[in-house]
C-alpha cells in the first residue's frame, strides 16, 4: 500500500529542460544536478525508495526562492523544500521530479524579542542551533522532535516531540510565517501579535501542509522562559495499562509534567543495551517537570505516590543535569538503539495517536499483533498526548517482508481510527499514510484539494503528497 502511494508520477521533461537552464544561469554553482547532490536530497529515514530531483539550488535568501518558485511555475516544474532530510514518510522525495531547495544557508537568527518571548527565523535554522543561540538570554524553543531538524521542516509537518504535553506542538508556538505562493510572491500570514482576529488563520493553514501550499522563507515562534529548576526520572511498571493509568491519574490531576514518555519492554532493552543503562526491563516511564526547586520536588513526589498507586516500582528521580541528560540522551536515541538489535534488518517508523483513555488498550492491542504475527517491533509513546510509535524492523529484500510490515501498519492505522484517533500524530502524511488520510477524514480530504488547487492551480508545490490528486 504504502510502495504503491510513492510511485513515480508524470514527468514534464521539456519544462524540466527549460528550468534546468534557468536556474543554472541564475544560481551559478549554486545549483547542481550531479547524482551525488540529487541523492542527497531524496534520502529518507523510511523504507520508501528515494526518488531523485533534477537538481538543487541552495538557497540564500527570500529573493533566490522566488526565483526558483517562479522558473518552475511557469514550465510547470515541482518545487520540494528540503531542511535536513529527518522526515519519516518521503516528504522529501521527488515523484514527478522537479527541483529541490536546500535551506541549509538559510539559516540565519533573524530577530529575537525577548520582552515579548518571540523570535523570527530562517527554515534552514535547527532546534540546536536556536537553543544555543538563545542560551544567554534566558528563554528557549521547547518544540523536540528528537533529530536535530529545521524550523522548516518541522512547520511544514506541524511537529511536536516529547515536550508536548506542556508546551504544545508546532502549531501552538507558530506566530506567522513569510510564503512564497505559486505566482512567486512572498506573502507574510500574520503579525506578532499574541492574538488576532483579522481574517482567515493562513498562519494554521500552512503549518503542517508539508511544503504543498507554499515555500516557507521565515518563521516567528513564541519562546519560553527556561525553567529555574528541572527535575527528571524513570519508573517501571508490571504491565503497559498501569503505567497508562499513571499517566491519565498524573494529567488529570493537574500535575504540569514537561515530558512524559512511555517505552515497552522491548525498547527498554534495546536502550539499556544501546546507551549502557541498567533499568528494568519493563515498560517504563521518563518523566521530567520543570519549575522551581520547591515545585519540582513536589511534582516528583506527587508522580511517586501515583505510581505507587497503579502498581509501579520505585520513581528513581534526580535534578542533576548530567544524569537528566543521560536518560534523556538515551530516549532520543531509541530509534538507533532500536535498529541495532537487527543491524541487517530494514526498518520502518510509524505513529498513531489516540485519546489518551484509550492508550493503554490500543498499545496493548498492538503489541498482542505483534506478537501474533512474529514481528521485532519495540514501541515509544509520548503518553501525556496518547501518541505512540511503533518501529518495526523487517526484512525489506523479499515481497513477503515487505507485506507483511505494509499489513501491521494498516492493522495499526485502523486500530487507531477505531478509538477515534488519528493515523499519525506527529510524522505526517507525506507518500507513505495517504490511504489513512482518506480512511480517517473521508470527504473533507476533498476540501483539502480545493485548498491546493486554489493556492497552487499549477500543482508544482511537492506534488504526490498528503493525498493523490482527483
Amino acid at each position: 500500500m504504502v510502495l504503491a502511494d510513492a510511485k513515480v508520477g508524470t514527468r514534464n521533461e521539456a519544462g524540466i529542460a527549460a528550468v534546468l537552464g534557468v536556474l543554472k544561469q541564475a544560481f551559478g554553482e549554486r545549483f547542481q544536478t550531479g547524482e551525488s547532490f540529487r541523492a542527497q536530497h531524496a534520502h529518507t529515514t523510511t523504507y520508501i525508495p528515494s526518488q531523485l530531483p533534477d537538481g538543487v539550488v541552495f538557497a540564500e535568501t527570500g529573493e533566490d526562492v522566488q526565483t526558483v518558485v517562479k522558473a518552475c511555475a511557469e514550465h510547470k516544474v515541482p518545487v520540494i523544500p528540503f531542511g535536513t532530510g529527518s522526515s519519516l514518510e518521503g516528504q522529501v522525495n521527488a515523484p514527478e521530479g522537479g527541483i529541490s531547495i536546500d535551506f541549509s544557508r538559510m539559516n540565519r537568527i533573524l530577530e529575537v524579542n525577548a520582552e515579548d518571548l518571540d523570535c523570527t527565523v530562517e527554515p534552514g535554522v535547527t532546534r540546536e542551533q536556536l537553543n544555543t543561540y538563545l542560551r544567554d538570554t534566558g528563554l528557549f524553543f521547547p518544540i523536540d522532535p528528537g533529530a536535530n531538524a529545521s524550523i522548516g521542516g518541522m512547520t511544514s509537518t506541524r511537529a511536536s516531540g516529547t515536550n508536548a504535553v506542556r508546551y504544545g506542538t508546532m502549531k501552538d508556538n507558530v506566530l506567522a510565517l513569510t510564503v512564497v505562493t505559486a505566482d512567486g510572491e512572498e506573502i507574510r500570514t500574520a503579525r506578532r501579535a499574541r492574538k488576532s482576529s483579522a481574517g482567515y488563520d493562513l498562519t494554521r493553514l500552512f503549518v503542517g501542509a508539508e511544503g504543498t501550499l507554499g515555500v516557507l522563507t521565515s518563521i516567528t515562534l513564541r519562546l519560553h522562559g527556561i525553567p529555574q529548576k528541572i527535575a527528571g526520572g524513570a519508573c517501571a511498571f508490571p504491565d503497559i495499562k498501569a503505567a497508562c493509568d499513571a499517566v491519565i491519574m498524573t494529567i488529570q490531576m493537574g500535575i504540569p509534567v514537561a515530558r512524559i514518555e512511555l517505552l515497552d519492554a522491548m525498547q527498554m532493552l534495546a536502550c539499556n543495551r544501546y546507551s549502557g543503562l541498567t533499568y528494568d526491563e519493563k515498560p517504563t516511564l521518563f518523566l521530567e517537570f520543570h519549575g522551581t526547586e520547591e515545585t519540582v520536588a513536589l511534582q516528583s513526589e506527587q508522580f511517586a505516590e501515583i505510581a505507587a498507586e497503579c502498581g509501579g516500582g520505585e520513581f528513581l528521580w534526580t535534578d542533576n543535569a548530567e544524569e537528566r541528560n543521560k536518560l534523556w540522551k538515551a530516549r532520543h536515541d531509541a530509534y538507533w538503539a532500536c535498529r541495532a538489535l537487527a543491524p541487517e534488518l530494514a526498518a520502518l517508523s510509524t505513529d498513531v495517536c489516540v485519546p489518551i483513555s484509550r492508550l493503554a488498550e490500543c498499545v496493548a492491542e498492538t503489541q498482542a499483533d505483534i506478537e501474533a504475527h512474529g514481528l521485532l517491533a519495540p514501541i515509544v509513546g509520548h503518553a501525556g498526548d496518547g501518541n505512540f510509535h511503533v518501529l518495526v524492523l523487517f526484512d525489506d529484500k523479499t515481497p513477503e517482508g515487505i507485506a507483511a510490515v505494509e499489513d501491521f501498519v494498516a492493522r495499526l492505522n485502523a486500530r487507531a481510527l477505531a478509538m477515534d484517533g488519528t493515523c499519525t500524530g506527529e510524522h505526517g502524511i507525506g507518500q507513505g499514510k495517504m490511504a489513512f488520510l482518506e480512511q480517517e477524514l473521508g470527504n473533507a480530504v476533498d476540501v483539502m484539494r480545493q485548498v491546493k488547487e486554489a493556492l497552487d492551480p499549477r500543482a508544482i508545490f511537492n506534488p504526490g503528497k498528503i493525498f493523490r490528486p482527483h
